[in-house]
């Protein structure tokens, strides 16, 4: 297998999760969507989902009164989000689910304007993020949205990371002896850090998707695990990027120097600008 075929299987990661959805992780989603976008509605906007995977964030928007469009690489995503809509949007003609890849410059440049685009944790894992990051500004009108989460570069620790990832998805001894290793390890860095932070660790697993976007936490330290394709940026680079295509920043909240995701909310403001 070469580095240019290996892939997380991220849409069956996704699949394991919708068992566990609740519409409390649903409620958390929304209120995450609209703190991330600073507004109290999604009313009468027009949302782009790039990479739906789950199809979490494009219900929580479609609740929240968006027409949604969700597209995704994976055909096992674009199934869940599929399934997501049947169930709580059976027939709805403002939501459509497609799949397709960001890279495809002339898939992207067939969609409709949007009042809003969105890809929390996907771009970097494209295994081209600066041309995805350049495609995801396309779909934009003057004054819409883009919002992003990017992995924040580390240096060398980043470094490390991807190849972990390019092994775990090497093959499926790799793969079991990563998450023989790897994941007793989070758990107990886990536990450490609620125990240094005077937290109880029992609590803090079973309340995890209220922290933050309604996630599980297996799903998410797979994903993290094995995330490959896997780019990493700094929030420096990815404000000059934005600026040099016509965006101004509306928010930027780090994630400290740490791993995890820096998220940026965008907004265009330049359409005579063109894309790299």
């Amino acid at each position: 297998m070469t580095e240019d075929t290996r892939r997380f299987a991220f849409g069956r990661n996704w699949a394991r999760y919708q068992s566990l959805l609740t519409e409390e992780r649903i409620k958390t989603a929304e209120d995450s969507l609209l703190d991330l976008l600073l507004l109290r509605s999604l009313e009468g906007k027009s949302f782009l989902d790039i990479g739906s995977g789950s199809g979490l964030f494009s219900l929580a928007a479609r609740r929240l009164g968006a027409k949604v469009y969700s597209f995704d690489f994976d055909p096992d995503s674009v199934a869940c989000t599929k399934a997501l809509r049947d169930k709580f949007f059976p027939d709805d003609d403002s939501w459509q689910i497609a799949q397709g890849s960001i890279l495809e410059r002339d898939y992207i440049s067939s969609l409709p304007k949007m009042d809003i685009v969105y890809s929390w944790g996907v771009l970097h894992h494209t295994g081209d993020m600066w041309t995805a990051l350049d495609l995801a500004a396309h779909p934009l009108g003057k004054d819409a949205l883009l919002a992003i989460a990017i992995y924040n570069d580390q240096g060398i620790k980043s470094r490390i990371w991807k190849r972990i990832k390019a092994l775990y998805c090497s093959g499926f001894v790799p793969k079991a002896l990563c998450q023989l290793f790897f994941l007793p390890l989070f758990a107990v860095a886990r536990v450490l850090i609620d125990l240094s932070e005077l937290k109880n660790p029992i609590k803090s697993f079973r309340e995890y998707d209220k922290d933050g976007r309604g996630m599980a936490v297996l799903t998410d330290w797979l994903d993290w695990l094995g995330g490959y394709p896997f780019e990493v940026a700094t929030p420096e680079e990815i404000v000059d990027f934005y600026r040099d295509l016509g965006f101004a920043v509306v928010k930027l909240r780090t994630v400290g120097g740490k791993h995890g995701c820096n998220e940026y909310l965008l907004r265009k403001v330049d359409n005579d600008r063109h894309s790299r």
